[in-house]
């Protein structure tokens, strides 16, 4: 048996948060102690680790200033401060201070992985958490073997990193069957009306998500008589600005904020279309999950949306990062009922490819891999 551990900042509402507890529920437990350590703790994930999966924290909630704290103290001391077992495998889950951290690792026959979720594009985004890039980089090259979470993420980290090596592309888990049994319960009544076309986003209220535009082209297809309503899953830091948005627009009877959600699969089945208007992504939890339980999706070119969507727009609907051709490709769905409901059809085909089983078995090799 493997004992293994997963090292994350934190476990909060985000959607790598969220498939990390998904991936260490499913590990075979006959193979691996699992053990999953945050640096801060208090996060609304925690609650969904299983009773198998052994959870620690450094910290019992945030400490003000903590990544510029971290920084003052060497990789190789922090290691020693925070993880005082030896396992057989150490993760990094997430870029940045839970990498620093593990490229400290004393021990030469603990095998290390760096797993990475997001572009980063530049030396200075990529080195946030460390003293500069030649310390990142220096860190990076300690792993054994590194996992991006794209293809896109991959191309992005092996641009800043070339000297990493070597870089898997691993997807995302997803609890597929379970998803698939919570989105049959019922929403609250008076949710959903007769009528409307439903429009969703899912995610952080932040200002990267970018449900300001969403919000714009909500406002835009009002105004033109279509009766969108769009819905809005999450909290966040952006949540009062969004909020003042739509009162200040007369929107409050055509957008509901729905806040956090355990069961986020019961609302995004009942809407129409799931939109994505993201500046960056991995791959996309939230996106994964609209194709799960078949809901046709529309997004902008991020980080590994053409690999979830094809090419050429086999499974939905990727255009480019603008506002304007976001809401032109929404527009063209709503004048042509057809077509969205082709889109609700392949969403459906398309999320089979995400089940637990295939996701986990992949990542089971990567870690037996020396």
């Amino acid at each position: 048996m493997k004992k293994i551990l997963f090292f994350i900042h934190d476990l909060g509402p985000g959607g790598a948060e969220k498939v990390l507890v998904n991936l260490v529920n499913n590990l075979d437990p006959e193979k691996f102690q699992v053990t999953v350590m945050a640096l801060i703790g208090g996060g609304v994930n925690e609650q969904f680790l299983k009773p198998h999966v052994r959870y620690q924290t450094c910290f019992s909630r945030m400490v003000r200033g903590h990544t510029h704290l971290l920084k003052m103290f060497s990789p190789q001391q922090l290691h020693r401060r925070f993880i005082e077992e030896k396992y057989d495998i150490e993760v990094s889950y997430l870029e940045g201070p839970a990498a620093r951290i593990v490229s400290g690792c004393p021990y030469p026959d603990t095998k290390l992985v760096s797993w990475i979720h997001v572009e980063q594009h530049t030396h200075a985004v990529a080195a946030q958490a460390f003293r500069s890039y030649e310390e990142s980089k220096r860190c990076y090259e300690k792993f054994h073997q590194t996992v991006c979470v794209s293809d896109y993420v991959r191309r992005d980290f092996q641009s800043l990193y070339p000297s990493v090596a070597p870089v898997d592309v691993l997807y995302n888990t997803n609890e597929t069957n379970q998803i698939l049994e919570k989105k049959k319960e019922p929403v609250e009544k008076g949710i959903f009306r007769d009528g409307e076309i439903r429009l969703c986003g899912v995610g952080k209220l932040m200002p990267n998500k970018r449900f300001d535009m969403l919000l714009r082209i909500h406002n835009r297809l009002k105004k033109q008589g279509y009766p969108v309503h769009t819905y809005l899953l999450g909290d966040g830091s952006e949540r009062g600005k969004l909020e003042a948005y739509v009162q200040e627009q007369m929107l409050q009877e055509s957008v509901t904020f729905l806040g956090y959600q355990t069961n986020p699969y019961k609302y995004v089945a009942g809407c129409d279309l799931f939109v994505c208007a993201s500046v960056a992504e991995g791959f996309s939890t939230a996106a994964t999950e609209a194709l799960i339980v078949g809901t046709a999706v529309c997004t902008v070119e991020v980080s590994g949306m053409k690999e979830m969507l094809g090419e050429h727009n086999e499974y939905g609907i990727v255009t480019e990062s603008s506002e304007e051709a976001l809401y032109v490709e929404i527009k063209r769905l709503l004048d042509t009922p057809q077509l969205l409901s082709y889109y609700k059809q392949q969403a459906c085909l398309r999320g089979k490819a995400f089940c637990t089983e295939n996701t986990v078995r992949a990542a089971e090799e990567v870690f037996y891999k020396r």
